[in-house]
């Protein structure tokens, strides 16, 4: 099973841009959701920040991101554009595919339901 690949991370001072890529080799199998989610330090849980249905191209997004970060999809490539960069959006940023069980558009699948997951790209952001 291939895995996600993610690109477009770095560092920024605080109020830049970034935009996030994930490429899915296999994404007729992967695209019915996807998500982008972060971990920002070792040993910290994952937050989920936002998902996108295909069907509809609903998204969703975490409180702490709304209205800052966009998220998108095309084809095979899972975008995540980061507006107004603030030192607290410091990261590791992952995509995740390939949902288990069935969700209605708008739902928010459990980090568990995601069996594909990509190695992570490093956002970080100076004040």
């Amino acid at each position: 099973q291939a895995r996600p690949v993610e690109s477009g991370g770095g560092s920024v001072q605080t109020g830049g841009s970034l935009k996030l890529s994930c490429e899915v080799s296999d994404y007729t199998r992967m695209d019915y959701c996807m998500g982008w989610f972060r971990r920002q330090a070792p040993g910290e849980e994952r937050e989920e920040i936002a998902d996108i249905y295909r069907r509809d191209g609903t998204a969703s997004y975490a409180d702490s991101v709304q209205g800052r970060f966009t998220i998108s999809l095309d084809g095979n490539i899972l975008y995540l554009q980061l507006n107004g960069l603030k030192p607290g959006d410091t990261a590791m940023y992952y995509c995740a595919a390939d949902v288990a069980g069935y969700y209605y558009s708008g739902d928010t699948p459990r980090e568990t339901d995601f069996r594909a997951w990509g190695q992570g790209t490093q956002v970080t952001v100076s004040a």
